[in-house]
Formats: C-alpha cells, structure tokens, sequence
C-alpha cells in the first residue's frame, strides 16, 4: 500500500493537471454521430490521467490503480467540477463495468481487465435490454448454453450503447429455462470481436449511431467469462444497475453543479432576453433543482465512499436527472427560438441535437416509471406490484417471441 499523498498537495496535482488536460472536446463543427473523435480525445486524456497517477484512485495497485482512499477520489470530484468533461464515453465503461469486475471478477479476471480498463485502453459496453425485455429485463431470451469448457451464446441486445467501438461487453443471458425467470439468469464478460458477434448501428432522431442492435450467432466463450456465480445474474445485474443510476444521475464530478442552467444563461445574455422575468424564473428553477440533485448526489456517493454498494437512493438521482432534462430542453428552445429547428451550416444546430438526445432520459437506465417504482417500493416502503408470474418457470411464460404451449 502506497503512503497517501498530503490532501492539500493531492488537490493541487488534480487542479495543475486539469489546467492541462481538460481544454475540452473541439469537434470543429462536426457531429461526430458515432462518438469517435470524442471516444478518441477521452482516451488521450485518460492514458494522461493514468501515467499522473490519478487513474483508478481507489482500485488496489496490483489491478493498475492508485489504492488510495475515497476520500482522495472525492477531492478529484471537486477538482474536476470545474472543467469540461473529458470522458464522457467512458461513464458505462469506467461507472458501471469496472466497479462491477472489481467487486465481482475473480482474481484472473482483474488481472486480466482492470488495468486496462483504467487506462482506457479498453472500452466495455452493457448489454442487457432486448426487443422483448426491456423495463422487464429478466424476460430476456438470449441464451447461453455451457459447451465443455466453453459456453455458446445466441440472441439479441438492443439500445447497446457504444457497441460498435467496445472491444467487451458485459452481457447477461438465459442459463436456466426450467426456473423462474429472475432465477435462471448469469453475467458474463463477451469481447466484441468474437465470432458469431454483429453490431449494428441504429439512426438516432438527433442524428447520432451512439445505440446498436448486437445480434449473436453461436458465439462461443471459455468458461471462465462467467462473473459471480452461475444463476446469479439477476443480482449482478441489479447492482450493475444500481451503478449505472448513480452514474447517470450523479455524473463524474462531485459538489454542487448547475452546468444547465449555467449554459442557458450564458445563452440568454448572449441574446440579450435574461432580463425577462418570467424566463430568469425558470433559469432559476433549472438552478435549483441542479443543486438539489447534486445534493442528493453526493449522499449517495457519501453511503459508497462508506463501502457500500450503491443503494435504490441511486435512483433518486437518475429521476432528478430526467427531469431537470425535460425542463431544460423546453426552457431551451424558448431561448433560441426559432435557431433551435432551422439553421445552417455545419456549425449549427447544436441546441436541437441537444433537445433531441435529452429524449432518451426517461428511458436510459430504466425508464422514469420504473425509477418511481423502485423509489416507491425500496424506499418508501410502499407495497410492491403484484407478479402475476412469480414462480413460474420462465419456459411456461409468454414473453418476447415465446409461446407457452
């Protein structure tokens, strides 16, 4: 274990290598639809971060982290606050995957993964929705079947963020017909570049190819890739989820942040309306509810400094986030007018693409209704929803494309 750094000191490292890094992700008017030149600029800056030493601040050393405490992780939270955000393609890889092979990979696996994940030199995608099992995942139908040392894995994944740059994807799949369907579930670790693998990209309204359909056609893995126990999956993905809602909710930074309502007044001096009262009200709701949410944010990132795994309080964050979304992009096409549908050039158009994106709040990460759900049943402690299903075996179901007999 490495002596830990004095706080002060620490502090000013991250700030004097955030002065250098994170100048921001100039595209130069492209839109870069698939997020290349963004994953690429993200990649620069985090092999940087690593060769600092600020990579990985709480991952054991042997693994390519810094094995320093949380609290170390929390002072570059702040830090980094106050600059662009540089790795944003990185949140699923480095907010959902890598805490997941941390706290649930073997030993082989964290030796094999972590370090370059850390580094960036990896890219790890999710794959769990499917055309048939969407807000109800553990309908899912595709299927791994174990083969000797091998298992053999054929279906379909949809809305797979990134696939088409991953070079893994962590994917959870049918290993159990005969039980009930939360039950005969497993995760395992599949590189995207396996045979039998297809990505296809799907055209976004906002222009952007950053979602895919994964198809898998007998795609064979060793054994090994199982992570955690068999027929375990449907709680590894639980608490993959839980990460994922903290990352989408609480975002890569820590303190209070109001980055929306920030641009949107910056917009509206700009075009010389932030006198209008009724609109600096709204400017000032944006602003609220973001320091709210970051509020919220940081109690639950406060329980996982604790050594927790991140809790249903996740979810408070994730729907706070939607809905600060949905607010801010009505607000925002009122500021812009008529800009926001018709413009022309290359360089414009960036406040639709925006509102466009911002649609897809409500259903990244378990859609709003679900979140409520969750919110309803683990932490207020209201009754749950009644499972019609409920111990039946998930061959006898009607989901997806099956038919029971």
């Amino acid at each position: 274990m490495p002596e830990a750094p004095d706080e002060a000191e620490f502090r000013a490292r991250c700030r004097a290598f955030l002065d250098e890094h994170a100048v921001g992700i100039h595209l130069g008017g492209d839109a870069d639809a698939g997020g290349a030149k963004r994953l690429e600029a993200g990649r620069t800056f985090q092999r940087a971060l690593f060769d600092a030493g600020l990579a990985g601040l709480t991952y054991p050393v042997e693994y390519g982290g810094q094995g320093l405490d949380k609290s170390y992780e929390k002072i570059w939270r702040e830090e980094y606050a106050n600059y662009p955000n540089m790795t944003f393609e990185f949140t699923i890889s480095h907010g959902m995957c890598l805490p997941m092979l941390a706290e649930y990979g073997t030993e082989e696996q964290k030796q094999a993964y972590l370090k370059d994940n850390i580094r960036g030199d990896t890219l790890w995608c999710q794959m769990f929705s499917e055309p048939g099992a969407g807000s109800d995942v553990a309908s899912l139908q595709t299927k791994a079947e174990r083969d000797g040392d091998t298992w053999v894995i054929n279906g379909q994944k949809v809305w797979t963020t990134l696939a088409h740059v991953s070079d893994y994807g962590v994917i959870i799949a049918r290993t159990d017909p005969e039980v009930p369907k939360h039950a005969g579930i497993s995760m395992f670790i599949l590189p995207m570049d396996a045979p039998g693998v297809e990505v296809r990209p799907i055209h976004q309204i906002d222009g952007g190819k950053h979602f895919n359909e994964v198809f898998f056609t007998d795609v064979s893995i060793p054994a090994e890739n199982l992570i955690g126990e068999l027929n375990n999956g449907w709680n590894m993905a639980t608490a993959m989820l839980m990460y994922e809602r903290v990352a989408i909710g609480a975002g890569a930074t820590s303190g209070i942040t109001h980055d929306r309502a920030d641009s949107l007044i910056e917009e509206a001096t700009k075009r010389g309306i932030i006198d209008d009262p009724t609109l600096r009200q709204k400017l000032m709701r944006i602003y609220t509810l973001e320091t709210c949410q970051s509020l919220v944010s940081m109690r639950t990132r406060a329980e996982m400094q604790a050594g927790k795994t991140p809790g249903p309080g996740g979810s408070l964050g994730k729907l706070f986030s939607t809905n600060i979304m949905n607010y801010a992009r009505d607000v925002s096409m009122e500021i812009v007018g008529a800009s926001g549908v018709a413009w022309e050039g290359d360089t414009g158009g960036g406040w639709a693409r925006t509102a466009l994106s911002g649609l897809q709040g409500g259903i990244a990460g378990g859609t709003n209704e679900i979140q409520k759900n969750i919110i309803g049943d683990r932490v207020l402690g209201l009754p749950r929803d009644i499972s019609v299903d409920k111990g039946v075996p998930f061959k006898d179901l009607k989901v997806g494309t099956q038919k029971s007999d």
